[in-house]
């Protein structure tokens, strides 16, 4: 416990102080918190490691974040952006699976391992570009709900592939009754979450409001928040996924704002950095040539079949190529979906342990690098970009 407080207070200290450099450099706050997980975790110094207690309060990092974007996030605008959202993932999914996947066949890796690398960077961890959307003041722009209802659909068709992967590995085939099983718990998972939205999540936010109990507009949102989170990743989907409807639940109610003013700062002082700083800590460095070659080609086509693809996916719903491009940017970070996928991967022998610190890797280097390039690419957006400079001039 000692070791775990100790930690935290360091965390804590050190975020401070990278989030105030990050202000003055004008960069995004999440890329010091990234940064400070790598300098003092296995990559360099050594002096912090991933913990059980420092991976809750991460988790619980993830839940609060998605849930204060879904807050944040206009549901008439996410119904509206629906189908373009839809297409964004598929073509997000399709471009790393087909593209890295064959590279790391390539690179020597069988079959298999090399499809399931595809598929662990087809995964999309929005939770860090809700954070640089959120700075920005547009997660309820079209661009930013197109993102989120992306990386909605993305953690769907993600979580199917890699059911496809582990029954192929373990079985040599398709489990197709399993699949079918695990649509249904998403299925019936999205239809429990519309009626939240819609009636019970409202209803109980009155409730709380009407019992004027201290601060329990804020309570019943959290206990919102952690059941919805709960039954999502019963449904076999990530935390993030039930966090964010429950979020869109409490927006759809007359005390989002309450909930969001009481909340957000608990998030961003405790829960969230320590998140930022885990994707740092769990990051471990590599010194054999050829794995670095193949580190360095696949972090660029990890930005890369993500802008492309998405980015694709954005034009072909409609959108104009400087919005496309910030849609495909707020796609590209990894965080802990590919994480996650990795170590299933690496639990069902997918991938050997000498690989498997080498895609840690590589999604680290990618995840770092995807909050700058949103900032650039919002930047590019006729309107969004002044409303985003707008907002941070306002912030300084």
């Amino acid at each position: 416990m000692a070791t775990f407080i100790i930690s935290l207070c360091a965390i804590l200290m050190l975020t401070t102080v990278s989030g105030l450099i990050c202000r003055k450099a004008q960069l995004p706050e999440v890329i010091g918190q990234i940064l400070v997980g790598i300098l003092v975790g296995p990559s360099l110094l050594g002096v912090m490691h991933m913990s059980d207690s420092l991976s809750l309060f991460s988790d619980l990092g993830i839940i609060i974040l998605m849930f204060l974007g879904g807050v944040g996030c206009d549901l008439q605008l996410l119904k509206k952006y629906s189908k373009a959202a839809v297409i964004i993932a598929c073509m997000g999914v399709v471009f790393p699976v087909a593209v890295m996947g064959g590279v790391s066949l390539l690179f020597g890796f069988k079959p298999i391992p090399a499809a399931f690398i595809g598929v662990v960077f087809s995964a999309t961890s929005v939770s860090i570009s809700v954070a640089v959307l959120k700075e920005a003041g547009l997660l309820d722009s079209k661009e930013g709900v197109s993102i989120l209802g992306a990386a909605v659909a993305d953690d769907v068709i993600g979580v199917i592939l890699l059911s496809v992967m582990c029954t192929l590995v373990n079985t040599g085939s398709v489990d197709v009754a399993g699949l079918g099983l695990i649509l249904l718990k998403q299925v019936l998972f999205f239809v429990a979450a519309a009626v939240v939205v819609v009636w019970v999540a409202p209803a109980l936010m009155t409730l709380a409001g009407v019992l004027k109990a201290p601060s329990g507009i804020a309570v019943m949102a959290v206990i919102i928040c952690l059941a919805m989170a709960w039954a999502s990743n019963l449904a076999g989907l990530s935390y993030a996924v039930g966090a964010f409807f429950a979020g869109i639940a409490v927006s759809n109610s007359d005390y989002a704002e309450d909930a969001d003013r009481y909340i957000e700062p608990v998030g961003d002082t405790l829960f969230v950095p320590v998140f930022f700083v885990g994707i740092g800590l769990q990051t471990t460095g590599v010194d054999d040539t050829k794995m670095i070659v193949f580190i360095a080609i696949m972090t660029v086509l990890g930005v890369i079949t993500k802008v492309v693809g998405c980015g694709l996916g954005g034009r072909m719903a409609g959108f104009g190529g400087a919005s496309a491009l910030m849609i495909g940017a707020g796609m590209v970070p990894r965080g802990e979906m590919a994480l996650i996928t990795a170590q299933i991967g690496f639990n069902e022998h997918v991938l050997g342990s000498e690989y498997y610190s080498t895609i840690i890797f590589i999604i680290s280097l990618v995840t770092l690098v995807a909050p700058l390039l949103l900032k650039l690419t919002i930047r590019k957006v006729p309107g969004v970009g002044a409303a985003a400079a707008g907002t941070a001039g306002a912030e300084q």
